[in-house]
């Protein structure tokens, strides 16, 4: 057992004290707590601990809503106060139910500017403070869960593969909500996950991920259900095998295995950001890439002469072939955006880009560099593969204008991120 004093937070939301030289991870500590630890993993220059007892907390803690979260009064899980077996551990799932919302908001700027500082080499980057979400909780319409040989559905426990079920979840939409308890699965021998979707009028998807047979389902809810195989294509098992979500009064189609955005509310300030970022004046060419069912094309084409989108997932081509119907200067590649970029013979005047976790490859970043365009907007759900691709645009000539965090995962540490880069 160790006393430590926390002094801050990692980029992952655990907090981090200092003993015999090395850093000391600690999960749901928090600055300025004194706390009691015990160390679960020992590495060369850093450990990790388990909090054991909070001596002082922080004015920041407060009580989390799900009791499938760490709490103050047990440091184990509350899922072992509930019956559901000794040595539980706490759902993976939320990061920060134990800090006030404002704390959360300053920590993901913190977040985004150290990670632009200490990758990116940037010496003051020029990070806004975080756009809160208009609902902190209740706000997910996009979950997939993890399932135990049982069948139980569940998320995976902090660092760890243990898989921890669970009855209630606080950020799912309440159309969600209210309906993954009524799902019961016999076994989960075929099935890899489980994943729920809802969409603008509350309406549910249910999608089955295997490569097996499709399961048999009995129904007497009012949802659609499909099975997804790992090439993203899909088969209708009730229903239809996609949604429609709306944002800024625009219909979007959405298959079962096409991207969108958890968030609605948070997607429509991002296509705002988007466009401001983009200061299209009309006349402009615009490449759009990693583009997905056409979320930013639907609203730079009414203003911009063309638009090319590129994106590598067949059913969200299909889909953006749908919702960008009514356009006649869209165009969609279907292809991996390396495959295609340095083909274009086409000169862009502005650029968006909205890429996976992962962010660009060299060879995409270092294209952007080269590409000439005015002005580069760079959406990020990773600070760190962020700083990464800034540093390289940086050194082709790009200047970071700006960066606006928004709270696309309220109770986590995840962070989303529009950036404006302009040639000068």
């Amino acid at each position: 057992m160790l006393e430590l004093a926390i002094t801050a937070l990692s980029h992952a939301a655990e907090g981090i004290g200092r003993h015999a030289g090395r850093a000391i991870f600690v999960p749901f500590a928090l600055p300025g707590e004194t706390v009691r630890v015990e160390i679960v993993e020992e590495k060369k220059n850093f450990a990790r601990a388990r909090l054991v007892e909070i001596l002082s907390p922080s004015p920041d803690r407060i009580a989390p809503r799900c009791p499938h979260h760490f709490s103050l009064e047990s440091p184990l899980s509350r899922a072992e106060e509930a019956g559901e077996g000794p040595g539980v551990r706490a759902c993976g799932g939320c990061h920060l139910q134990h800090l006030a919302y404002p704390a959360q908001l300053e920590f993901k700027q913190q977040t985004v500017a150290e990670q632009l500082r200490r990758i990116g080499g940037f010496i003051d980057p020029p990070v806004r403070s975080t756009l809160p979400a208009p609902a902190p909780f209740n706000y997910r319409n996009h979950v997939q869960f993890s399932l135990t040989p049982e069948g139980q559905m569940g998320f995976r426990a902090a660092n760890s593969h243990h898989i921890v079920p669970i009855r209630e979840c606080h950020v799912l939409h309440p159309a969600l909500a209210g309906l993954f308890p009524r799902i019961h699965l016999e076994s989960a021998l075929e099935i890899e996950r489980l994943t729920l979707r809802a969409g603008a009028e509350a309406e549910a998807l249910v999608i089955f991920e295997s490569e097996g047979d499709a399961p048999e389902i009995e129904i007497d809810l009012p949802v659609s259900a499909a099975l997804l195989r790992p090439d993203g294509a899909a088969l209708t098992l009730a229903g239809s095998d996609y949604l429609v979500e709306v944002v800024r009064g625009r219909a979007f189609k959405i298959s079962a295995g096409s991207f969108f955005q958890v968030n609605t509310a948070i997607a429509e300030q991002m296509v705002e950001l988007v466009l401001n970022g983009l200061a299209l004046l009309g006349g402009e060419t615009v490449l759009d890439l990693f583009c997905g069912v056409g979320l930013f094309a639907a609203f730079i084409a009414p203003t911009a002469a063309r638009v090319v989108g590129i994106e590598a997932f067949p059913p969200a081509v299909s889909d953006a072939a749908e919702n960008l119907d009514d356009f006649g200067n869209v165009e969609i590649y279907e292809a991996p955006v390396e495959d295609v970029l340095s083909d274009l013979d086409v000169k862009f005047d502005a650029i968006v880009l909205d890429p996976p976790r992962t962010g660009c490859t060299p060879a995409v970043a270092d294209a952007l560099a080269a590409s000439g365009a005015t002005r580069i907007v760079y959406v990020s759900c990773d600070p760190a593969t962020l700083a990464r691709d800034a540093k390289r645009l940086a050194a082709g000539g790009y200047t970071l204008e700006w960066a606006q965090p928004l709270d696309m995962f309220p109770q986590t540490y995840h962070v989303e991120c529009v950036v404006q880069f302009i040639r000068r």
